[in-house]
């Protein structure tokens, strides 16, 4: 019998909260630090320390030895530098545990050890951590011991943003003093803020160790280089929602286990489509806690795993086809009176606010698609969009038929005077209840879509940080806000602005009804469709990096001091090295596993295949069969062999290429296209020799045997 899990004990126990803030705290100080996390400010260095000290002790009580200023490089992981709370001796030799408040308002990492695209150079080390108040504190528990994690921001020397943070920060508080611009017009003159909220659903994969472990690909490049498909995939379809086997939900158990006490409200699990493949999916947050809590998430996956004898693949795409993994980034915004901005209410056609940040939203997407598509990049998402699995490389949005109805209405004649119901469903069943149904169906091939109270960005990677793709949605609604606001708050001082409301709404949705699309994603319809609408088409990851760096781009978020011109251009590069790096990798990686494990074991199979003509000639038969294989098995030898030499021959060539850019492209358009051309004849192999031969575990042994 299971053990009995209280949540509600166990649900932010390592966490230091605004709860445990106010019984620890006095009063002054917590109202002080409450004002901050709220409104903004910064803490005096004697509140600072009145707080340092009721966080150590409160972590020193649960079994701390050191904290850490926790933060997110441009690497797409986390970083941590541990610092003990021992400090000197007394005189009598007693240890002295402290921890200032200087210590947790700042920190000093190195910063020319990280991704900085050239804003640091190896000389120029000094960076800085900076405690973001609005994110909790946590402990985190693991074979180092227990360390005090405070999240911060990370930014160098002179000031630039070296993190996923930062930007993130800034950009939630554009769209928070946009957005009130909006509200304001409709008589909303209580709200301080508008929040936005985001829920990462998280898919992933989980394969046997042992197995894991005798695949160098999957140990170096974290996906699968080499494999021939298994003789079952997902195609009966049985995988996606099906009964959870023993050994993973066990797994999922402690999961959440680890996840409550970091206070991650871990909320769904089930299969996904593709064996050995499951999802996550939590309940709604602030972005800044959401994009912190999905790192941990991300980390605590992988060190669950380890427990259970398996690990964690976070990989866009581990095993050729079938489905890869994404993160559907659910967002949403609210103001911190309760009303949410994308609630469309039970007439959506009557209800004005709702009408005018959708023609916004509208607008932001079609004007940015392209900044869009470059939040979702990363080199594994290269493998997946577009890929008739995942929502295409085109952004488009979804509305469903009642809305896209509306806009219909409104962009034909200027008013929305009917509405399409959803109607009741009946089920033809006594026993089981009729109900009213939605007044629109999903849409799981669209890269934006709208799913009721929110638009839910189907596009991230499951590998990748949600902290960019936040912080571009926030900045480019941001911006179409304030120049709605601009307009409507002119016409609001010459009182004509319900007028002026209208002809907005209806200005926005004529001139960017284009970018929605209800239709299928995946269908090759939509690629010529979207290009007669003139809708960017951006199919990787380096074609995407330069969309930062447009003018339009600059204007848009040196508008907001999201990002300078420089931080941007940093970035762009960043992406360029990151790509060849990793090609690189996989490349390397690729040769070193045909040169010593497939093509040794394939002479050797040759041999015994060989020895056994000889032996069946000599025996007085003819050998049709054993000579057949023999000579298949020979060709595909032989092709993998030129295939190999021609791999090395490129990847050496990339990697004396000094130039960002071109090295990346060339990785790109040259080294990829010759590690599929390894790939293909080595994969032809798997299906022809001997498995007891063959020197690496099978798709089917790595996504059936878990």
């Amino acid at each position: 019998m299971s053990e009995t899990i209280n949540v509600e004990e166990l649900f932010a126990s390592k966490v230091f909260t605004l709860g445990k803030m106010r019984e620890r705290l006095p009063k002054g100080t917590y109202r002080e630090v409450r004002k901050i996390m709220e409104q903004g400010g910064e803490l005096s260095l004697a509140v600072a320390d009145v707080v340092a000290l009721a966080m150590k002790e409160w972590a020193v009580e649960n079994g701390a030895t050191h904290y850490t200023h926790w933060f997110q490089p441009l690497t797409g992981i986390t970083a941590e530098k541990h610092d003990s709370f021992v400090t000197h001796p007394d005189e009598e030799g007693k240890m002295i545990m402290e921890f200032s408040g200087k210590e947790l308002i700042k920190g000093e990492p190195d910063a020319s050890s990280f991704p900085s695209g050239g804003l640091r150079a190896t000389f120029e080390a000094r960076g800085y951590t900076a405690w973001d108040i609005t994110s909790p504190v946590f402990l985190k528990e693991d074979a180092t011991g227990v360390i005090l994690c405070i999240p911060t921001a990370f930014c160098s020397y002179t000031g630039e943003a070296l993190d996923k943070k930062t930007p993130l920060l800034r950009s939630m508080e554009a769209i928070s003093e946009q957005a009130l611009r909006i509200v304001r017009l409709f008589g909303n003159e209580t709200a301080a803020r508008v929040v936005a909220s985001v829920g990462a659903e998280q898919e992933y994969f989980l394969v046997d160790r042992e197995k894991y472990l005798q695949r160098e690909d999957l140990i170096f490049a974290g996906r699968t280089l080499f494999g021939a498909p298994a003789p079952k995939g997902q195609e009966l379809e049985d995988h996606y929602f099906g009964a959870i086997r023993e050994r993973i939900g066990s797994y999922m158990k402690d999961l959440n286990i680890e996840l409550w006490k970091l206070g991650v409200t871990a909320k769904t699990q089930h299969n996904e489509a593709a064996p050995a493949q499951h999802e996550l999916a939590p309940v709604y947050e602030t972005a800044n806690i959401a994009v912190d809590h999905n790192q941990l998430v991300m980390e605590t996956m992988k060190k669950v795993a380890g427990r259970h004898g398996l690990t964690c693949l976070l990989h866009e795409k581990p095993f050729a086809g079938v489905s890869g993994s994404g993160k559907h980034n659910n967002w949403s915004l609210g103001t911190d009176n309760g009303v949410n901005l994308l609630d469309p209410g039970d007439t959506p056609n009557e209800n004005i606010q709702f009408l005018l940040v959708l023609a916004c939203v509208m607008k932001a997407v079609d004007t940015h698609a392209d900044l869009l598509r470059q939040s979702a990049s990363d080199v594994g998402n290269d493998h997946r969009l577009g890929a008739s699995e995942a929502p295409p490389a085109i952004i488009s949005i979804f509305l469903g038929e009642q809305l896209e109805d509306v806009v219909k209405q409104l962009v034909e004649t200027g008013e929305a005077a009917h509405l399409i119901a959803g109607g009741k469903l009946e089920t033809g069943v006594s026993t089981l209840p009729d109900f009213e149904k939605d007044a629109t169906d999903r849409n799981r091939t669209s890269p934006f879509a709208f799913t009721g109270n929110k638009f839910e960005f189907r596009m991230v990677g499951s590998s990748d940080s949600i902290g960019s793709p936040n912080t571009t949605l926030n900045a480019i609604v941001a911006e179409a806000f304030c120049e709605a606001a601009d307009v409507l708050e002119k016409a609001k001082e010459e009182e004509r602005l319900e007028i002026a409301v209208h002809d907005l709404i209806k200005e926005y949705m004529t001139r960017h009804q284009r970018i929605i699309f209800n239709g299928d994603g995946y269908a090759e319809e939509w690629v010529a469709e979207a290009a007669r609408r003139g809708l960017p088409n951006i199919s990787s990851m380096v074609e995407a990096a330069s969309a930062l760096t447009t003018d339009k781009a600059i204007r848009l978020f040196e508008k907001f001091r999201i990002f300078t011109r420089a931080e941007l251009g940093s970035r762009e590069e960043i992406i360029y090295e990151t790509y060849a790096k990793t090609i690189n990798i996989e490349a390397l990686t690729m040769i070193n596993m045909a040169s010593k494990k497939y093509i040794p074991a394939v002479v050797g199979y040759t041999r015994l295949l060989a020895d056994t003509v000889i032996a069946v000639r000599e025996a007085g038969a003819e050998p049709f069969v054993q000579s057949e294989l023999l000579g298949e098995v020979n060709e595909k030898l032989k092709e993998a062999r030129a295939a190999l030499k021609k791999l090395e021959k490129l990847t050496a060539e990339a990697t004396a290429m000094t130039e960002a850019k071109a090295q990346a492209f060339f990785y790109k358009d040259a080294v990829k296209a010759a590690m599929e051309e390894l790939r293909s004849p080595i994969d032809a192999l798997e299906m022809l020799v001997d498995k007891k031969v063959w020197p690496v575990p099978s798709y089917g042994e790595l996504t059936f045997e878990v």
